[in-house]
This record gives C-alpha cells, sequence and structure tokens, in this order.
C-alpha cells in the first residue's frame, strides 16, 4: 500500500467519525425497503424509493450531524430531480458517500441455526466500480446469533475470515472498510450471554484482520451494543448497558481504530439515543463512540412521510431531529429537552 493510499484510508476514517456527527445506513437491500414501505402503505417502486431517499439526502442542515451515508447498488446510480448523483449531491455537502458490498446471509453449512455471509467472489471488481461512481468507504454485515450452543467457534471463524477478506479487499480498491459483526439481540439471553459472544466474536474479528494485514487506522467498526435478547425478562438499563458495551470493547478493540460507529440493531430511535448518549457521558476512550444507524434515524421521517409529497417538510425535521440528537449523544449532551424540541430542519 503506497503512503499516499495510506494517508487518504485514514483521512476518509477519521472524517467518518467527526465529533458531533454520524453515519446514516440508506442501504436497505429491495425486500428490506419493501417491508419498510409495507409499514406505511406505499408499493416500492423505482419512483417511491427516489422520492424517499431524496427527501433524505437533501433535508437542510443534516450535514452538521451526518458525516457519512451508507448507499445501496441501486441509490449509488441514482441522480436528483436535477440531474446531480446522489454520490455527488453528498459530497458537495461534505458528507461521504459509502456503499453495502456484501450479499447478504446464508446457512452456513455443517453449522444449524447460523449464517456466513456472501460476496467475496467478483468483490474486487465491484469495489472498482463504486470507487468510480463515488463511494469512499464501504459495509459488510456478518450476523452472529445466540441461542442453545451457538455461537459456535467454527461461525465465528468463517464470519471473521471473510470480514478480513472483505476489509483487505477494500484498502486494495482505496476504500475504508467499515466491519460489521452484529451480535443480534433476537432471543432471550441475558447481557451476560451478549457480553461473552460479542468478546468472542470481536476477539477473533481482530485476530483475522491482523492476519490479513488490514491497516487498523483506516477501518471503523460497526458493531452491535451489549444488550439482553429482545424477549428476555430481565432488560438491562441504560447505564448497564453502556457499561458493558465499553468495557468488552476496552479489553477487544485495539487503540489504533479511530471509531466505533454503533449499530442500532432493533433498538427503538429514543433508546438506540439513551445508549449513545450514555456510553459517550462515561468519559473518553481510545476511539471515537457514533452512530451508524439505519431504522433508528429513518422511522420517525418514514412515519412523517408515508409517501405524501405534501409531508416531506415535516418528514424532514423528523429526521433533522433525530440526527441533531444522535449528534448532540455523541458529546454525552443529549437530554429529555433535547428529545421533546422537534427543531425545524434549517
Amino acid at each position: 500500500m503506497t503512503l499516499v493510499r495510506h494517508s487518504e484510508l485514514v483521512s476518509v476514517a477519521r472524517s467518518l467519525v467527526t465529533p458531533g456527527r454520524g453515519i446514516l445506513a440508506a442501504d436497505e437491500s429491495s425486500g428490506t425497503i419493501q417491508r419498510r414501505f409495507d409499514s406505511i402503505g406505499v408499493a416500492s417502486t423505482s419512483a417511491s424509493r427516489h422520492a424517499y431517499r431524496e427527501m433524505l439526502f437533501t433535508t437542510q442542515g443534516i450535514e452538521q450531524f451526518i458525516s457519512g451515508v451508507i448507499l445501496y447498488d441501486e441509490t449509488i446510480r441514482d441522480s436528483t430531480q436535477s440531474g446531480i448523483p446522489f454520490p455527488k449531491l453528498l459530497a458537495q455537502l461534505g458528507i461521504v458517500p459509502g456503499i453495502k458490498v456484501d450479499l447478504g446471509t446464508t446457512d452456513l453449512a455443517g453449522f444449524s441455526e447460523e449464517k456466513v455471509t456472501e460476496g467475496l467472489d467478483g468483490l474486487g471488481k465491484r469495489l472498482a466500480e463504486y470507487r468510480g461512481l463515488g463511494a469512499r468507504f464501504a459495509k459488510w454485515r456478518a450476523v452472529i446469533t445466540i441461542g442453545p450452543g451457538i455461537p459456535t467457534e467454527g461461525c465465528i471463524k468463517a464470519n471473521a475470515h471473510a470480514l478480513a477478506r472483505y476489509a483487505a479487499l477494500c484498502q486494495e480498491a482505496g476504500l475504508v472498510p467499515i466491519v460489521e459483526p452484529e451480535v443480534l439481540m433476537d432471543g432471550d439471553h441475558t447481557i451476560q450471554q451478549c457480553d461473552q459472544a460479542t468478546e468472542a466474536t470481536l476477539r477473533t474479528v481482530y485476530a483475522e484482520l491482523a492476519e490479513q494485514r488490514v491497516l487498523l487506522e483506516g477501518t471503523l467498526l460497526k458493531p452491535s451494543m451489549v444488550l439482553s435478547g429482545k424477549s428476555s425478562s430481565n432488560q438491562a438499563s441504560v447505564k448497564e448497558v453502556a457499561e458493558a458495551t465499553i468495557q468488552c470493547l476496552r479489553r477487544t478493540v485495539p487503540a489504533a481504530v479511530p471509531g466505533i460507529v454503533f449499530l442500532s440493531g432493533g433498538q427503538s430511535p429514543v433508546r438506540a439515543t439513551e445508549h449513545l448518549n450514555a456510553m459517550n457521558a462515561l468519559g473518553p476512550g481510545p476511539w471515537e463512540l457514533s452512530f451508524s444507524y439505519g431504522r433508528a434515524l429513518q422511522e420517525p421521517p418514514l412515519q412523517a412521510w408515508r409517501g405524501v409529497a405534501a409531508n416531506v417538510p415535516a418528514a424532514q425535521r423528523a429526521y433533522y431531529h433525530r440526527a441533531e440528537c444522535n449528534g448532540a449523544a455523541r458529546f454525552g449532551r443529549y437530554s429529555e429537552k433535547l428529545e421533546a424540541l422537534a427543531t425545524p430542519a434549517g
């Protein structure tokens, strides 16, 4: 890797975790966006998807709180109604365009109830194309399930190796890899069980990244938080989640990593903000603690929009407000007063 490429990767990674800002995950697959639109009674067509995404990307002043946007293959090739490609529009606002590059999960042969992520075949060529389209970072998601006898070491290793190969290919193509090993909330497991699964996963991921010679300074980690399972009868408090998550990360994530951009993973928009705020309120650590939220940023504007053009201003206000709240949480300054104050966009 040349010194110029090294410097560019580090610069982009750091820009994505600029204090007070975080990432919008707008990388929903065709199936996922269909389910989101079904929830508001809107048909998922190229026109409706375009209108929704342009609404988000053109929200006035959003660049104060959003540092990057993860796009989907369809979206990175799309343009505004005035003909500006979405990646160019974002870049003009000082928002870094990114791209989801994994091809989803499939059953892991020999491991019942466990998954592995596909997409390594031909990835180098796809990364080169996406860079040509304006992407400067990428994302690959692996999923780890907690249940009786799982996660297994074999599943963790298979997913960690794929994440490391993806990361190495990204850096070779000049893209910052976001490494996303998601330990799912699904189940009735305790926060202690989540902690154990998360620690085992992150230890293996970083061992694999080292073996594949990945430059950690030019990467970001997108982990799940250490949480109780959704159906657990004993739900950990916001304070317990923050403390357990930070303790786990301190044990496993090298200080060379510039930032950690948490996924919301099925949490409500408000709870995801509360958890991020509580972690940052614990004081500075070796990495920036930021967000890379999808539904936790999009659910309020989606519900306000409902596919009606007249609702766009209200939906943009809802999106701006959610982003503003998470921007405050980056400093540990989020409050109930701020939550109650829906700040108008612009």
